[in-house]
């Protein structure tokens, strides 16, 4: 038995919001804000109740429309609950006990084999009908206050809801009938699991350890060596209580008698000073202090975790946070583990769901990988006893780590996106290979590619796509210099800044060789706004081969008659080679489903139109790398430079030995505000376009 999906309308940034889960493992990602946190509360609230609902849970645009609801004179004749809702899709097959779910099956059908739960804190519309009536007379108090007391701030709304909240909402939970046809619920005759007296926590188990840990490696604070108290418990409550377990109870047993003896002889004092004072009767009962070790109790404050360094046993605050913080969600999942599988006397839950916020907390790149390698090895017992009971257990972690998600399944991975300013949805990365279905090789190499070196654009706002190492060295400088440049003009003429500076954007910068274009699909799935910095490659046709086939060869741009650049000729195909050359910047931004793209090329600056990054560079700074020829590793024949005949096309040509060394050589010989050369103008206005909103 298995989730396989839950929906949730209404809470806080899930306005209407659904995520599949895996049968095991579900690695959320995504940006900030993207609502990865509120999935665990929504749960928690509606599973567990243990913390209530408040009028900030709700989504902003509900609560506009409900307060516009309630101030409005039309009043709707009817309409269903409204408020937060949780939908929990179940499916099981022919192995499964049924025998907790059988009250809240809705379909006898064996083809049939979906539950779906319901929950609710809802306000029906006779309720509503209250909140008009009751605030109206709210209103008015309020609004007589205020002309009793002029200073006096009438509250709103807003605060009637809140102060209010659960007079009108109420937790309802039900059990809907699934049609396999439709693929989709009926809730006009549910099974009310309140008014029936059905719990629902034999059915789902829910934990979670969040991202707000304890772990500290403070002196005083011993983290680790409670959790061992803890877990002792959970295993001696459960069914999995080893021989290990009795020993320690039969030597506490031995060590009560030991103990009582020496009490006899370290207390003998206190004892008769007792008797002298009147407090015992002679002959009546006497009082003796005896060891009660409890076994419980004995690990509380009495164990300690240490770590071996040289043969030297050192207490667990020498250890660094990042070993603490593994090391102590490797104890808490062991301590829930324990809880899924109940005390002895009972069974576990059907379904028993786990989630881990952040596991990157205050641990390293390596440890990371080291988590997310061995998580599965660790959960996919999922809940199994001693007893011969074994129930399946999933576990969604959320991450910002792209050092965990480079090291993930790629199936596993469901991607938060924000679609609207207060909702988000959940996409399934596995539904891309679909969308490449007509050159699968590309979606491999676009896996293979992301999750060995690229993973970071998975929590990126927006996105630079470059050719090679030459822009990924570069790129950065350039973004800081065009800051400098910005802030120096707008400062100038006395303005401010409408968008933040490029480097204080969430920017990824994807070294994408010549296959651009494969990552199209990508680009909509992820709907980021991206640039891609290419060169227009101009080519001409040099004569024929020996099959009578034409020949081409790359040329100055003046020289040339297309190009050969993979990404210009994919995006911008429909332009003809005249128009390619002079397309305003406008032109070359395309819609790419739900993002938007730029294709920045070399354009004509200053009357010449270079080909490469290196040819437009040299064109515009020819007196800089002029002056320094003889300290650039990365130039040959600098001597070339000399003479003012040979243009920036030959000299990029003939001169530039190796291109990562130029790009270095432009960083190495920078003033402290790169003022002494210029960006070309194509990266230049790609990164100012980018840099908007």
């Amino acid at each position: 038995m298995k989730i396989k999906k839950i929906e949730v309308e209404n809470f806080r940034l899930l306005k209407t919001f659904s995520m599949d889960l895996e049968n095991e493992l579900s690695l959320v990602i995504g940006k900030n804000n993207t609502g990865k946190t509120s999935i665990l509360s929504v749960l928690d609230k509606f599973i567990n109740e243990k913390s209530k609902f408040s009028y900030d849970d709700f989504n902003i645009d509900f609560k506009n429309e409900f307060e516009d609801l309630i101030k409005s004179a039309d009043v709707p004749d009817e309409y269903p609950p409204k408020g937060i809702k949780l939908k929990i899709y179940i499916e099981y097959d022919d192995n499964d006990d049924l025998s907790n779910v059988s009250r809240v099956l809705m379909d006898l059908d064996p083809d049939n084999n979906n539950i779906v739960l319901g929950f609710e804190y809802t306000v029906t519309y006779d309720e509503f009908l209250r909140i008009k009536a009751d605030y109206a007379v709210f209103a008015t108090s309020e609004n007589a206050k205020n002309v009793k007391k002029k200073e006096y701030k009438p509250r709103e709304l807003k605060d009637f809801l809140k102060q209010n909240l659960e007079a009108y909402f109420k937790i309802h939970k039900f059990s809907f009938e699934y049609d396999t046809a439709t693929n989709e619920i009926t809730e006009t005759k549910p099974i009310d699991l309140i008014s029936e007296n059905i719990n629902l926590k034999d059915i789902i188990s829910f934990k979670y350890i969040s991202a707000r840990r304890d772990v500290t490696n403070k002196e005083k604070e011993n983290t680790l060596s409670k959790q061992t108290s803890s877990l002792y418990k959970k295993k001696e409550d459960s069914s999995d209580k080893t021989q290990a377990t009795e020993d320690f109870k039969d030597q506490l047993s031995e060590t009560d008698s030991t103990l009582s003896d020496i009490y006899k002889d370290l207390f003998k004092d206190v004892i008769k000073k007792v008797q002298d004072f009147g407090g015992v009767k002679l002959n009546d009962t006497d009082i003796a202090i005896i060891s009660t070790l409890q076994h419980r109790e004995l690990l509380e404050g009495n164990t300690t975790v240490v770590y071996t360094h040289d043969d030297h046993k050192l207490p667990e605050h020498y250890n660094g946070l990042g070993y603490m913080n593994l090391i102590s969600m490797i104890f808490e999942i062991e301590i829930l583990v324990q809880d899924f599988k109940k005390d002895k006397d009972k069974k576990p839950a059907d379904i028993n769901l786990l989630i881990i916020e952040e596991p990157e907390a205050h641990t390293h790149p390596q440890m990371q990988y080291v988590f997310i390698k061995n998580i599965k090895k660790l959960l996919g017992e999922g809940v199994k006893r001693d007893d011969g009971i074994n129930r399946p257990l999933q576990y969604i972690i959320t991450t910002h780590s792209s050092h965990i998600v480079a090291d993930s399944d790629f199936d596993d991975i469901k991607y938060l996106k924000a679609i609207a300013k207060n909702n988000v949805t959940a996409k399934n990365l596995k539904d891309l290979r679909t969308q490449y279905d007509a050159d699968p090789k590309q979606y491999q190499f676009l896996k293979q590619y992301l999750t060995i070196s690229r993973a970071e654009i998975f929590f990126a706002d927006k996105a630079v796509l470059i050719e090679g190492d030459t822009e990924r060295i570069l790129i950065p400088t350039f973004m800081r210099k065009v800051d400098l440049e910005e802030a120096s003009r707008l400062e100038a003429e006395g303005n401010g800044d409408t968008f933040l500076p490029l480097l204080s954007q969430n920017i990824s910068i994807i070294e994408v060789g010549a296959y651009s274009q494969i990552f199209e699909k990508f680009i909509d799935f992820l709907g980021i706004k991206s640039v891609i910095l290419t060169d227009i490659d101009a080519i001409k046709v040099t004569g024929q081969n020996a099959k009578g086939q034409e020949e081409w060869a790359a040329c100055p741009v003046n020289e040339g008659t297309k190009s050969s650049n993979s990404a210009i000729n994919h995006f911008l195909n429909a332009i003809t080679w005249d128009d390619l050359k002079s397309l305003p910047l406008a032109n070359r931004t395309i819609i790419v489903g739900s993002s938007t793209v730029c294709i920045c090329y070399q354009q004509e600056e200053s009357t010449y139109h270079a080909r490469s990054f290196e040819d437009a560079f040299i064109h515009l700074n020819r007196a800089f790398v002029k002056g320094n020829k003889d300290t650039f590793h990365g130039i040959k024949n600098a001597a070339d430079f000399d003479d003012d005949a040979k243009s920036p096309y030959f000299l990029a040509a003939n001169c530039v030995k190796k291109k990562t060394h130029f790009a270095l050589d432009i960083l190495y010989h920078s003033d402290e505000k790169f003022s002494n050369w210029n960006i070309p103008a194509y990266i230049k206005n790609g990164l100012l376009w980018l840099k908007e909103d």
